[in-house]
């Protein structure tokens, strides 16, 4: 079943309002849980550590292709 909200849109004119926007992005914004400082920075640095590591590995594997490369073509 459609909201009333939606219905009003689709009957809308066509055509683009910025006041309009601007204040449905700001309802959208209200709406959003924002982490807290401490799970941003523990999050933010999960993800430098796993993008560290695969780093890592994949910078391990391809010297161990290019050594196997090289004693096989010489």
């Amino acid at each position: 079943m459609a909201k009333k909200e939606e219905i009003e849109v689709q009957d809308a004119k066509p055509g683009f309002a910025v006041s309009a926007f601007l204040q449905e992005t700001k309802d959208e914004l209200d709406k959003v849980v924002w982490p807290s400082r401490q799970q941003l920075i523990s999050e933010s640095i999960a993800v430098i550590l796993m993008v560290i590591l695969s780093a890592t590995l994949i910078y391990l594997v391809d010297n161990f292709f290019a050594w196997g490369a090289k004693q096989v073509f010489g």
